[in-house]
């Protein structure tokens, strides 16, 4: 149930913080006081659109916080997995909206999409304002209604969980058709891709190696003779005017060693021309290795062009940056060429898949027509019994369950048909005046209250249309549903106001200092009430009779 709200700053409201108890809470007010402001407010709580019109003049932000006791377990395990805190039934939700007119939404002080805001209000509160009656001519709501009496619930949750497992399937089987169509018609094109690709034979890193063994045999001639001539430095002139590199560091060693009895350093420098000797001779070795490897082919250099200019066609073509890519283009024709097999074995799989989800849908929504069939008899003599109490004693109330296409809700429409006068009852938004219209409502709202568990329900001038003897009883069905479930009546009848024993007063008054209209909403005492009663009976002028008529009303209720 609703235990407190609080809104600062929100149109003509610029602080309000109220608690409200349990049963039946009337609200009334003069027109234009700020009834519907405080309905806005608490629409704002369940996920309304929020824009920068809420705020009042001045203000930075505007936030609403409602406060909600005794929840449900059964919204435990939602409110966990968006980690908000469960807090033992208790949950308080705020929305806070700045100039910009976005807004944040918080669940027990845990920031939440507003999507979730939605879903958790709407297993709070229920709001039927006076334009609700339009909805009469909803089918999907009047069968959700039949599906509330008939306890059809986790039934149709079922029902919508195979319809999307259902569709889900058959996107994923046209998916895959597509993609077997696109191969066939591309399969010519592919396997010409592929055996170009393929006939390659195409290696990682081949490239690099082709352009540094272009460059080599490109320039052959050139490293040949270097390589020659350093060789030659290295080994004695062969008119043998000119000693090998070798031989005169070793005539250089042993001069020095000579010495080396005498000068000290001489031994050092020794040892180190020793040392380039042996590298000198290493360097040598490897020079000799490289000469020997170079070879002066025409031909070579032939195909290593001919090989380089194919791989730069083929990336050119493909698009691709190196040969990685040119490998994984060819691995991803050969899936698509040679795994046909498998693509038509996944569709064999989706299609009985399909074909046992189609079942159970079936069946499924075969059980749902059933149980709605069984119940709808029972359920349109409670409301034809309801819609009786109220003065209309010849109403006639039906349901017909219709065929319809195979849908998350079944199979099923549904249509209510009344008739005020019991003969020929026809579509019931064609044929009921604006007081059937509320006595209507307000009987299938009674229904939904007792099948829904519904904590908290708000009639926003329900009994718009009626007056005298029927605004009385509609009050005192108003007051049964609050015996067993929180009920808020806003209203402008007497009839309906002398129920339940809460009664608030809206009333908007100008603010001596600012200028500024100012809403408010206070909870009458027993003299108070009798007043404002009275009041609604007899209008601004206050008389003994209205007092008293409405002492004998509110001792009646």
């Amino acid at each position: 149930m609703l235990s407190r709200l609080q809104v600062r700053n929100y149109v003509l409201i610029d602080s309000l913080e109220i608690d409200f108890p349990e049963g039946l809470i009337i609200i009334t007010g003069q027109t234009g006081a700020g009834k519907s402001i405080l309905l806005g407010a608490l629409s704002l709580i369940m996920g309304s659109k929020a824009d920068s019109s809420m705020l009042s003049d001045g203000a930075d932000n505007c936030v609403v916080e409602a406060e909600f006791d005794a929840v449900d377990e059964s919204m435990r395990e939602q409110l966990e997995e968006n980690d908000v805190e469960w807090d033992d039934g208790h949950i308080i939700v705020r929305r806070v909206v700045n100039r910009s007119g976005r807004s944040r939404a918080f669940v027990n002080d845990s920031p939440v999409p507003v999507t979730l805001l939605q879903e958790i209000s709407s297993n709070l509160i229920d709001i039927h304002s006076q334009h609700q009656t339009l909805m009469l001519s909803d089918r999907q709501f009047q069968l959700s209604i039949l599906d509330h009496y008939a306890g059809n619930v986790e039934l149709l949750a079922e029902c919508g969980t195979l319809w999307r497992e259902h569709a889900s399937l058959k996107q994923q089987l046209g998916h895959l058709e597509d993609r077997i169509a696109r191969l066939a018609s591309d399969k010519e094109y592919n396997e010409a891709q592929f055996r170009q690709l393929e006939s390659a034979s195409l290696k990682e890193g081949e490239l690099a190696e082709l352009e540094e063994e272009q460059k080599q045999l490109a320039n052959a001639e050139e490293i040949k003779g270097s390589l020659c001539a350093i060789e030659e430095l290295f080994t004695a002139s062969s008119s043998g005017d000119r000693l090998s590199i070798d031989a005169t560091l070793k005539e250089a060693d042993k001069l020095l060693s000579r010495i080396g009895r005498f000068v000290p350093a001489a031994s050092e420098l020794s040892a180190r021309i020793d040392s380039c000797r042996l590298e000198l001779d290493d360097i040598l070795s490897e020079v000799e290795d490289l000469n020997s490897r170079t070879d002066v082919s025409e031909s070579r250099l032939e195909i290593v062009e001919d090989r380089m200019s194919l791989l730069y066609g083929l990336l050119k073509k493909h698009g691709c940056a190196d040969e990685s890519e040119l490998i994984s283009l060819r691995d991803r024709l050969s899936e698509e060429l040679f795994d046909s097999t498998r693509l038509e074995e996944e569709a064999d799989a989706l299609r009985e898949a399909i074909a046992k989800a189609a079942g159970k849908l079936s069946d499924t929504a075969d059980l749902l027509h059933a149980r709605r069939l069984e119940a709808s008899g029972a359920f349109a003599s409670c409301i034809t019994d309801s819609i009786k109490e109220m003065e209309l004693p010849y109403a006639v109330f039906e349901v017909e369950v219709l065929d319809a296409p195979l849908s998350a809700s079944g199979k099923d429409t549904v249509q209510f048909r009344f008739s005020a006068s019991g003969k020929n009852p026809v579509d019931v938004s064609r044929c009921a005046s604006g007081g059937e219209m509320s006595r209507i409502m307000l009987s299938l709202k009674d229904m939904m209250a007792r099948f829904s568990e519904m904590p908290t329900m708000i009639f926003d001038e329900i009994d718009t249309g009626v007056s005298g003897s029927v605004a009385d009883k509609m009050g005192s069905m108003i007051c049964q549903m609050g015996n067993h479930m929180q009920v808020f009546a806003i209203t402008h009848l007497p009839q309906v106001a002398a129920k339940g024993s809460a009664h608030y007063l809206v009333s908007k008054d100008i603010d001596p200092v600012t200028g500024k209209a100012v809403s408010s909403i206070t909870r009458l005492s027993d003299k108070s009430r009798v007043m404002e009663v009275a009041r609604m009976l007899s209008g601004s002028v206050l008389t003994d009779a209205a007092i008293a008529n409405a002492k004998s009303l509110i001792s009646q209720g």
